[in-house]
Formats: structure tokens, sequence, C-alpha cells
């Protein structure tokens, strides 16, 4: 499809967001029905490929890197920093007996080296360099800990017949368990590359304990999913942005932002703007403390997302904007360090994550963190944060209150005690359950990988 007519379309459709999403859920039928066609004949050419042209075995394996989606659209934030850190640490530093090659699914379903991505990524382009097809041998390893929801998995049945041992990321499950917080086109999409993964994968690598635990519990509940045991293991993200080849902003880039948290107590919240994220009743709790007198900013780093038009539209026209609220849509990872350092609580309000990634960003620069009391920020986090209950702006404006009380005091919970991985820790972490086999669980039983 015309990505320009696509384009057009989504901002002709953005005042309607329920018809918006309406056609998203076409549109992925319609794609799905096509694909599905394409890649069964995919299979079998994969196959018959593989048979006639073997390839020989080297002295090193292979450590195939799906980066899909990255090499499609790198937003630079969530899952892309951490398929661009991870990918960034195994490139300078291969596990032994390695050899790194990122890979990537093409428009017509073919698994092919990107060594032109990488050629960009190192900055030699310059060179020449061929995408060809992937060849494997056993004992080769393809680990995706990207998400690409449109992945041919029928090329990795192929490819996994040579003897190619196939690891994926869960980052969570959110559109299985509380599908009502996500497009509903993303849970269609979703439950296809879950399932899909849970047909392929010899073990999947979760991002937090909380996640496998989830894993582990969806498919007792669902055991029709998968007709094997299925290995689960786990690693925590890094929290050095700066060894994610962050993004670098303009010399003046957020003076004012910066100044009003030198000048008043500055609550930060950082993720896209989506229902899940809790930014509506964060605005709606601050808004209330603002009439009871309480000077204090928020300062919200996130881009627009699903269903948040009115949200967004609120932000855009509120009468403390650039004055005690700031929403930036567009900022450098370098303006977030320093709004890291400079602010006085990191919000973390969202309903359901994976993981976290700003509680340790946040806890790597010493910011308090105040968050809600879900399973993974426990896990990340444990008691070195202030955590609050409900859904209401009254409950959260009083948690609020409460810490900022407890901070006046000396007593509010301080992060500098949270544990946090830099990102050749996490990967050191990652190839510990990848290659030396590491495992947390095994669903149903307790067999090796």
């Amino acid at each position: 499809m015309n990505p320009r007519a696509i384009a057009v379309a989504r901002k002709l459709l953005r005042p309607f967001p329920f018809l918006e999403e309406e056609v998203r859920v076409l549109v992925y039928l319609l794609k799905k029905k096509l694909t599905i066609t394409s890649y069964t004949y995919l299979i079998s050419t994969q196959n018959e490929g593989i048979l006639q042209n073997p390839t020989a075995a080297g002295d090193n394996h292979q450590l195939l890197i799906d980066i899909s989606e990255l090499a499609l659209r790198d937003v630079h934030t969530g899952i892309q920093r951490v398929v661009r850190s991870i990918l960034q640490e195994l490139l300078s530093n291969p596990p032994a007996s390695y050899v790194v090659e990122p890979v990537y699914a093409d428009a017509g379903g073919q698994l092919r080296y990107a060594r032109k991505f990488v050629s960009v990524m190192k900055n030699k382009n310059g060179e020449v360099f061929d995408d060809s097809v992937v060849s494997v041998n056993t004992g080769d390893i393809f680990y995706c800990p990207d998400l690409y929801l449109a992945y041919p998995f029928a090329t990795l049945i192929a490819l996994r017949q040579r003897g190619l041992r196939v690891i994926f990321t869960i980052y969570d499950i959110i559109a299985l368990n509380d599908p009502d917080l996500l497009p509903k086109a993303y849970n269609l999409g979703f439950s296809d590359w879950f399932a899909g993964v849970m047909m392929i994968a010899d073990a999947i690598v979760c991002d937090s304990r909380a996640v496998a635990d989830e894993v582990k519990g969806w498919l007792e509940e669902h055991p029709g999913q998968r007709n094997r045991s299925l290995p689960i293991g786990y690693f925590h993200l890094g929290a050095d942005i700066e060894a994610s080849r962050p993004t670098q902003g303009e010399g003046d880039e957020g003076a004012e932002v910066l100044a009003a948290c030198q000048s008043r107590s500055t609550l930060l919240m950082v993720g896209t703007l989506e229902p899940r994220k809790g930014h509506a009743q964060a605005l709606a709790a601050i808004e209330s403390l603002w009439e009871a007198g309480v000077d204090l900013n928020l300062v919200i780093v996130g881009k627009e997302g699903w269903r948040t038009q009115r949200l967004a539209r609120q932000l855009r026209r509120h009468p403390e904007r650039d004055r005690r609220l700031f929403w930036l849509q567009g900022a450098s990872d370098t303006l977030l360090l320093q709004l890291y350092a400079q602010s006085s609580a990191l919000l973390a309000a969202s309903l359901a994550e994976g993981f976290g990634l700003p509680l340790i960003e946040a806890a790597r620069q010493g910011l308090p963190i105040i968050a809600r009391d879900i399973a993974v920020f426990h896990e990340v986090a444990g008691e070195h944060a202030f955590y609050f209950q409900g859904d209401s702006s009254g409950e959260l404006a009083d948690a609020i209150q409460l810490w900022l009380a407890l901070r006046a005091e000396g007593k509010a919970p301080t992060s500098r005690e949270i544990s946090w991985l830099s990102w050749a820790e996490s990967t050191h972490q990652l190839m510990d359950v990848l290659i030396n086999h590491r495992l947390y669980t095994v669903w149903p039983d307790k067999e090796g990988i």
C-alpha cells in the first residue's frame, strides 16, 4: 500500500477516532489475507531452496539478530531503544564462537542480512553491501528482540528445518490480558504474532520476571496455544541512554522547561500518550492540586498515541501550557537526560507495563519515583519508590500531596538504591539465557532448552 496515501487517510480520519480504529481493523484483516496467500507459496519455495543449496559450516555459529521493525522505522524510544542498544552492544562485543549478523524480513517474506543498515549505523555509507538471503546451519541461533507484528513465520519454519534455533523476546502481553487498553488492530496483530511465536519458538526471553510469570500463567489457562514445552527466561533492560545512540537536540532545546524545573517542584512523565499510561488521571490530579494552591509543574515527554485526541487537545489549549504544564512531543535523548536530572520526581502512572524503562533511567540520575502499585514496578524499584493505588484523580492527588509532605520531612523513598544495569550488562544477562541456557522456568514441565 502507498505510504503517502495511508498518511493522508490517517490525517482525514484522525478527528473520528472510533471510525479510524475500525478502518485500521479492516486494513489489517485485508493485509492478513493477502499475506497468508503469499506466505503459503513462500514456505514451499523456501524449503526447496534450502534443500538444494545447503551452506557450508564454519568454525563459528551465526547469531542472527532480527531488526525487522527497527529497519523500517526507528522511533528512538520503547522497544526500538532496546533493540538498538542490544544490537550495538553485540556488534561491539559478540559472544565467543558466534558471528553476530543483524537480519530483517523483506516485503516478500525472505529473511535477509541487514548489512546496508549496519553500514549506515557504523557511518560507512560509502561501502557497498549486499543484503543477501540468509543461509543457516545447525547450531545457528535466530533471536528476535524486535516486535514486527507482520512477521513471516513460514520463513522461520523452513530455516528451522536446517537446524536453526529460534528465540523471541516478549515484552508484555497486555493485548491478551487487557485488550481495552490498546487499539483493536494492534490486539489482532499481536494475537496473531503471539500465536506465531508459540508455534515456532524454541524458547522465549521476557524483559521481566513479571512478564515471564504472565506468559506462563496465560499458557496454563490456554493449553491449546502450544503443543510442546516452552523454556522461559528473562533479563532486565539497561539504563544508560548514552549507550543507545542517543538523539541530540538543538543547543537551546528545552531551555524554558528546564528553567521551570528550577523554579518549582516538577513531576516528570515519560512515555507515549495513550490510555494505559495514566496521563489523563495525572493531569486531572495536578489540576486539583493547582486549585488547592499547590505550586508544581507537570512535564510530559512523549508523542501523541492511540485514542488521545481529546487529551492532546486539552494539553495544547490548557491555560497552564508552557507555564506549569509542558508537553514535549519531540524531546531529544539529551534533553530527557537533563529532565531526569532536574525534575523532582518521575510519575509512573501506567496501568500496565512489561518493564518500565523510565524507572531505571530515572534511578540512574537519582530521581525519586512515584509509581502505580503494579507488580512489575515493584520488581524494578522494590521498596525504593513511593507507590500509589486508585484510578481517580482525587486518589492520585492525595498520593502526590503525601509524597510532597514526606519529601519535606526527608522521609520520601530515594531511588538511589535501585539496582540498574548498563546496556552492556543487560546484553550479557540476555546472552546468559540465550547461549548458556540460564532459564527462569519452563512451561509446563522442567525440561531444559
